[in-house]
């Protein structure tokens, strides 16, 4: 038996060791092993019977519960068995709340504690009345728009003939003739008067975050910021490759548009609204989009890889979007996002936790577009002005880091880049098709001996 989510080991017996055990009731529950090392191994506790006496008093007393506390002996030696049970009610320790996530014990405050006591009393965020809002803060034309996206999927019940609150009604975005949450956020005229943050800021960097060129902040509901932040991106924040068939011109999204709205819906479903905005980072060659919020519990970044199951973060707000038709309920989000992009030749996206949310990032046609350009004809393919400078600047940098040779990782380090396919696809490839580097084993391109150095034609650009 090993340490694992459920199981702690500790030599001796520490007060301290009261978080444990009111994170395993806060859980799943689990147990705790006292006389143990950190392999697992029996170390004798010679005063075992005063801690049968004072143990399980210590637990009544400070947190309220009973566990079973048993004594246990391995090779003649002896040591104590704790058993914690999951409570359904919350369990604080002297009025602090802790919480078992993982193989390690965390205190719960401000959001994630708020969320905690709503789950315990069986209720979600964005499933409380909003006290201080009336039928007067929702707007109509988001309704509409709402009931007519619906039409396609016909998951939405009749709402013909129906007034405003019925139809919030129907949603279950009420509560007698109160609104909840949710109905402010979906249709609110002015969501951010009862919440702040309720907007997506989106930046227009170039090779890294301190280079911010211009912004714009999408204010509203979720059915007006659904729409807004597609119309800014793809009129002001995203440049488009262009090609030539015959006559005619023919412009290419740089990032998949089902992978772009689903990124967006994805963060606008699962987000804590009680945090910070959504950020819609728009690099030369990357997009990115982060929403407060960690996974749930049992939920890993490399389960979001895979089929797993749908488990919102605000299920009320989840549902009415289900039942608009822009997302499914089957947690497949995060497979479309990686399948759009695999589908469209790119690299796959990264997703990773960062800074108490979820960041997702994409990595852009025209990188995969200028590469291409390197290595066709020039006279029957051409890419816009905008992504042969942007390559350029790419290659620029990286034959600027050169001091002699270097192997893959160190040039990938020296502009401090994180993917591996994106560096190789972006910068050395590119650089390498256009003689400015060169390989120190050139008959074997794979090889983990392979490095690279500057041409005389690469030091000649480097001179310009």
């Amino acid at each position: 038996m090993s340490e694992r989510q459920n199981i702690e080991w500790k030599q001796s017996w520490h007060d301290d060791y009261l978080k444990w055990v009111c994170g395993f009731a806060n859980a799943i529950g689990g147990t705790i092993y006292i006389g143990k090392d950190d392999k697992g191994n029996v170390v004798d506790l010679p005063d075992h019977q005063k801690l049968l006496e004072d143990i399980p008093n210590k637990i009544r007393n400070t947190m309220g519960i009973i566990c079973d506390i048993n004594l246990q002996e391995e090779a003649g030696k002896k040591f104590i068995e704790i058993k914690v049970n999951p409570y359904s009610v919350p369990v604080s320790l002297r009025g602090r709340y802790y919480y078992r996530t993982g193989s390690t014990k965390m205190e719960l405050t401000g959001v994630e504690l708020n969320e905690f006591l709503l789950k315990k009393a069986g209720k979600t965020w964005d499933d409380v009345v909003e006290e201080g809002a009336s039928i007067k803060d929702i707007d109509e034309a988001s309704i509409a728009k709402f009931i007519s996206d619906s039409q396609e999927k016909s998951r939405i019940p009749i709402t013909k003939g129906l007034s405003v609150l019925q139809i919030l009604e129907k949603l279950q975005l009420t509560e007698g003739k109160k609104l909840k949450r949710a109905a402010i956020l979906l249709f609110g005229k002015h969501p951010g008067k009862f919440y702040p943050n309720v907007e997506v800021r989106i930046g227009r960097f170039g090779e890294d975050a301190t280079d911010l060129r211009f912004q714009e902040v999408i204010e509203g509901n979720l059915i007006q910021m659904l729409d807004e932040v597609q119309t800014q991106l793809h009129h002001k924040f995203l440049i488009r490759p262009v090609d030539f068939v015959g006559m005619q011109r023919v412009e290419k999204d740089a990032y998949p548009l089902a992978a772009l709205r689903e990124m967006l819906l994805n963060a606008l479903v699962h987000r804590t609204y009680m945090g910070a905005h959504i950020q819609l980072r728009v690099f030369d060659d990357r997009l990115s989009i982060w929403n407060e919020g960690l996974l749930p519990h049992g939920l890993s970044l490399d389960d979001l890889k895979k089929e797993h199951n749908s488990r919102p973060r605000n299920p009320k707000i989840a549902k009415a979007c289900f039942m608009a038709g822009y997302i499914e309920t089957w947690g497949r989000g995060t497979l479309k996002i990686i399948n759009a992009c695999k589908e469209a030749g790119l690299p796959e996206p990264e997703i990773r936790e960062m800074n108490g949310g979820i960041e997702i990032t994409l990595f852009s046609r025209l990188v995969e577009e200028a590469q291409k350009g390197t290595q066709r004809d020039v006279s029957t393919t051409q890419v816009t002005t905008q992504v042969t400078m942007q390559v350029t600047t790419q290659v620029r940098n990286l034959l600027e880091v050169f001091e002699g040779t270097h192997n893959r990782q160190e040039l990938q380090e020296k502009l401090g880049l994180a993917n591996r396919e994106h560096f190789r696809k972006a910068y050395l490839q590119p650089a390498i098709d256009l003689e400015f580097v060169a390989l120190t084993v050139p008959e074997k391109p794979k090889s983990s001996k392979q490095r690279y150095t500057l041409t005389e034609r690469g030091k000649n650009v480097l001179s310009q």
